[in-house]
């Protein structure tokens, strides 16, 4: 009988990932707005985003923070028809790019477990290559210690392995769950001890036939993360616990269906025999850990190429075309079934490179619309992609977008060309500052960061936090120091808002801006004006891109 899993895959494409889809007759990005706008229907279409909107909306998606004041000037003073995707290349091939995606994945896939200096540069390396994906899931599901720019991957399985506890178990089927759920979009979490109760298609195999590779590893201590395997000999054997009837599984790998194990005459289960003299681990001629990799991390595995397109999907449009992300079955269709089939397919014959996809949903219609619809017209469901969808600031994103916007790293900045990151790895008050903005706007621990959720904890670290308050006081360099230097009220107002929410001020922000600074001169004008530029920082344009 063929597995359920390995049909609802079937159904869904062919087993060659190649096949998934033929090449598009036309650029990817033209192809998404078709068929976006075609379903659509009557519901109303946002306009196109002024080029304030979409400066910032770009930026902070493929650099992670909001543009400079010279960025900002620079971009909506240029009047070349193609401004647009000449900017989307450009960030690509930036210096904020690899940080910015290397802090995206470790957010999406370790959900603020923890930090490790190799699960970093593992992320830095991967992106400043620019992996494939399929290579970068690889070296994650079956970690290589030799490898010294890559070994670092193991710390999504070992950070996993860790004790919460002096008497807590290691959670297995914690991982087992998030690899089904990171890794091919399907969580069987809940089909543990039975079939799922209300999802048809996750049965109690599929959790045991997976749960069973990493009930055969365990974590090994050293200077970086790294895993080892036990010689696997027999299938595993589970009951439900209603059912009770005893059944076995082999390896059973999400969209790729169960694989047989290889035995061996003792003594020669090894490629490479484990040395503890020379600290050196076994390599396995039957890998469980190389089979799911195998198995998982493919063009051929439909569930491995539709999980990570929907996921960046979600990233640049603020929503999946599945919903929720790790809920892939029969009963949850995507939103938009063709594009979703035509975003794998591209993907895996443009050989799973995620920077070339990215760039591709930032050129499209559906991306670069307005988040408003003009007048009073109600919005359409979010699921329609006819107006852009509002998406929250990671902690991340947040720091970052705030030292730019205060003028803080102008400040600290020497005279060079460093990135943004080294400027502050070598200022302390900052690297503590950063420590605060993930501590204080980040979700708790293996929670993941979807929706937008205000917290009173943000609300009262922002209004009273000393570190946060300097930002908005005059120091030589910042902008606070600058705006107060601007008799002019009105290009003052121009120099703050383009500053932190990156656009020029209404006629009505203008107003406010003079009404507050009406009749102040000296300290008293100064600490006005670091108030108006708190108060914007702290407003809700500013923590959402949009």
């Amino acid at each position: 009988m063929r597995q359920p899993l390995v049909l609802l895959v079937a159904c869904l494409a062919a087993a060659d990932g190649s096949n998934l889809v033929q090449a598009a007759e036309a650029p990817l990005h033209q192809v998404i707005d078709r068929l976006v706008e075609s379903r659509a229907g009557k519901q109303p279409l946002a306009p196109m985003s002024d080029d304030a909107e979409f400066l910032r909306r770009v930026m902070l998606d493929l650099a992670g923070r909001i543009p400079t004041v010279a960025e900002a000037r620079r971009f909506l003073g240029e009047t070349a028809a193609d401004k647009r995707f000449t900017l989307i290349d450009s960030l690509l091939s930036g210096d904020d790019y690899p940080r910015r995606m290397q802090e995206l994945f470790h957010v999406m896939l370790m959900e603020r477990r923890g930090e490790h200096a190799e699960w970093t540069k593992f992320l830095r390396y991967a992106f400043n290559q620019n992996l494939p994906w399929d290579r970068v899931a690889r070296a994650m599901l079956s970690p290589d210690a030799t490898d010294e720019n890559l070994r670092g991957a193991a710390y999504f399985l070992t950070a996993r392995l860790t004790k919460e506890g002096a008497m807590a178990p290691v959670d297995v089927p914690g991982l087992t769950r998030d690899v089904g759920r990171l890794m091919a979009g399907v969580d069987f979490g809940c089909a543990q001890c039975h079939d799922h109760v209300s999802i048809e298609d996750y049965k109690q195999v599929d959790f045991q036939g997976l749960h069973m590779i990493f009930e055969n590893m365990q974590s090994r201590g050293g200077e970086f993360p790294a895993v080892t395997e036990k010689v696997m000999t027999k299938p595993r054997e589970f009951k439900s616990v209603f059912t009770r009837d005893p059944r076995t599984t082999p390896l059973r790998i999400p969209g790729a269906g169960d694989v047989s194990i290889r035995t061996f005459p003792k003594g020669e289960e090894y490629l490479v025999a484990p040395d503890r003299k020379a600290k050196r681990t076994g390599v396995l001629k039957f890998s469980p850990l190389r089979e799911l990799a195998g198995g998982l991390a493919t063009g051929k595995n439909p569930l491995f190429a539709r999980n990570i397109v929907n996921r960046l999907w979600f990233v640049m449009m603020g929503r999946g075309l599945v919903e929720p992300l790790d809920l892939f079955h029969s009963a949850n269709p995507p939103t938009h079934p063709e594009l979703l089939d035509r975003l794998a397919g591209e993907f895996v014959l443009h050989k799973f490179d995620i920077k070339w996809l990215l760039g591709q949903l930032a050129r499209t219609r559906c991306y670069q619309r307005s988040s408003r619809l003009p007048g009073d017209q109600p919005l359409p469901p979010r699921s329609s992609y006819t107006v852009a969808n509002q998406k929250r600031l990671s902690a991340e994103q947040l720091f970052w977008s705030t030292l730019v916007a205060t003028g803080e790293i102008d400040r600290v900045k020497p005279a060079t060309d460093d990135t943004l990151e080294k400027v502050v790895a070598r200022t302390e008050s900052l690297v503590e500052l950063q420590k605060q903005f993930l501590k204080t706007f980040s979700n708790p621990p293996k929670e993941p960061e979807v929706d937008f959720a205000p917290t009173v904890k943000g609300a009262l670290y922002l209004m009273h936090d000393q570190a946060v308050l300097e930002l908005v006081k005059p120091r030589p360099g910042n902008l606070v120091t600058k705006l107060a230097a601007e008799p002019d009220t009105g290009k003052l107002s121009e120099a703050l808002f383009l500053a932190v929410v990156s656009r020029g001020p209404t006629t009505a922000d203008v107003q406010v801006v003079a009404k507050l600074l009406e009749n102040k001169t000296g300290a008293a004008r100064i600490e006005a004006i670091g108030q108006l530029a708190w108060a914007l920082l702290a407003s809700t344009e500013f923590c959402l891109n949009h």
